[in-house]
C-alpha cells in the first residue's frame, strides 16, 4: 500500500503558492501550508479537504527554519518542500528600501528556508524534493528590477548549487527550479506586463514538473523561447536595451 505523499507549501496566501497548495491537494497529497496571512491559511485549509494543517511562517524572521520543522511535524512528514514565498518590484528609480526589502525576502529568506529543508531531508535520511519559483527575470539582469532580477539568479544558481551538495554527500534530494513568466497574481497586480499566465494553469504545469522529476522548467512555451533569444544576445547589446 503506497502512503500518501506529502508536501509543505511556503507562501501559499495568494498567488501561485495558493494554487499549487490546491493542485496537490486535489491530486492525493497531503499538504501543510504557511504564510503571513493566518486568515488566508485558515480560509484555504477550510476550501480545501486535503490541507490538513497551517502555521504563519515569515521567512525573514530568524525562527522561520523552527516554525517550518513544526509545520513538518503537524504534516507528518515531508516529501516535497515547495516555496513560493518572494516579492519583487519594478525599481527604475533605485528605492533603497524596495532594494534591500527584496534581497532580505528572496535572498536571506530564501536561503533561510531552503537550507532548513535541505537539512531536514539530510538528517532524516528521506528522499525528497525542494521545488522552488525562481522566474525568467533571472536569465539576464533587468535594469527595470535590479533587486528582483538578481535575486531570482541568485536562487536559480543556489538551488543548482545545493544539487551537486546532495550528489557530494549521497543525499537523495532532488530540486525543481521553476520559472514562470508573468503570472496574473498580486505581485504584478495593476501592471500591463504582457502574455500574462493564468495561475491555475501555472500551477497545473509545476506540479506536472514536479511528478515527472524536472529538474527546470519554464513556463511556458513562449518564455521558453523568449529566454532562448536573450541568451543569444552579447552583454555589450544587452545592457544598451531599454527593457521595462
Amino acid at each position: 500500500m503506497n502512503k500518501t505523499p506529502k508536501a509543505i507549501v511556503i507562501g501559499a496566501t495568494s498567488g501561485i503558492g495558493m494554487e499549487v497548495a490546491k493542485c496537490l491537494a486535489n491530486k492525493g497529497w497531503q499538504v501543510g501550508i504557511a504564510g503571513r496571512r493566518t486568515e488566508r491559511l485558515a480560509a484555504l485549509q477550510q476550501q480545501v479537504a486535503d490541507i490538513t494543517c497551517y502555521k504563519q511562517i515569515d521567512i525573514t524572521d530568524n525562527q522561520a527554519a523552527t516554525q517550518l520543522y513544526d509545520l513538518i511535524e503537524q504534516t507528518g512528514g515531508m516529501d516535497l518542500y515547495f516555496h513560493s514565498s518572494g516579492i519583487g518590484w519594478q525599481n527604475t528609480q533605485l528605492d533603497l528600501d524596495k532594494e534591500l526589502n527584496t534581497t532580505l525576502t528572496n535572498g536571506v529568506g530564501f536561503v533561510r528556508m531552503i537550507d532548513a529543508a535541505f537539512q531536514w531531508f539530510a538528517t532524516h535520511q528521506h528522499a525528497g524534493r525542494i521545488a522552488c519559483i525562481s522566474s525568467i527575470a533571472g536569465t539576464k539582469g533587468l535594469g527595470a528590477a535590479p533587486a528582483y532580477s538578481s535575486t531570482k539568479r541568485f536562487q536559480s544558481h543556489y538551488m543548482e548549487c545545493l544539487s551537486q551538495l546532495a550528489h557530494m554527500h549521497h543525499l537523495p534530494i532532488s530540486f525543481t527550479d521553476i520559472r514562470p513568466g508573468f503570472v496574473a497574481t498580486d505581485l504584478i497586480a495593476g501592471s500591463h506586463f504582457p502574455l500574462q499566465l493564468d495561475a491555475k494553469k501555472v500551477a497545473h504545469n509545476i506540479v506536472k514538473a514536479i511528478e515527472q522529476g524536472k529538474g527546470i522548467k519554464i513556463i511556458d512555451w513562449r518564455y521558453w523561447l523568449l529566454t532562448k533569444l536573450w541568451q543569444l544576445i552579447p552583454r555589450s547589446i544587452w545592457t544598451r536595451l531599454p527593457i521595462q
